[in-house]
C-alpha cells in the first residue's frame, strides 16, 4: 500500500501540512522562543490584543468565502 504522501493521491498533504498538529506546535514554539532570544519577538500589550481580537478574521478575507 503506497504512503499517502508519495503521490497518486491528488489531495495528499506533504511537508508542513502533512505533519501532526503537535509537531506544528513544537516547531512554532521553537521559532517564537528563538525570536525572543534574538530580541525581535513581539510582546502584545493589552490594547494591541484587544484590537486584534476585534478584527478576528476580517483582514484575511476568510479564505475562499464570498467566491
Amino acid at each position: 500500500m503506497p504512503n499517502k504522501n508519495q503521490g497518486g493521491n491528488d489531495n495528499s498533504q506533504r511537508g508542513f501540512a502533512g505533519m501532526d498538529p503537535e509537531e506544528h506546535k513544537r516547531i512554532a514554539n521553537e521559532g517564537g522562543m528563538a525570536s525572543h532570544e534574538k530580541g525581535t519577538g513581539h510582546e502584545w500589550n493589552s490594547q494591541e490584543a484587544k484590537e486584534a481580537g476585534k478584527k478576528g478574521g476580517e483582514s484575511s478575507g476568510g479564505g475562499n468565502r464570498g467566491r
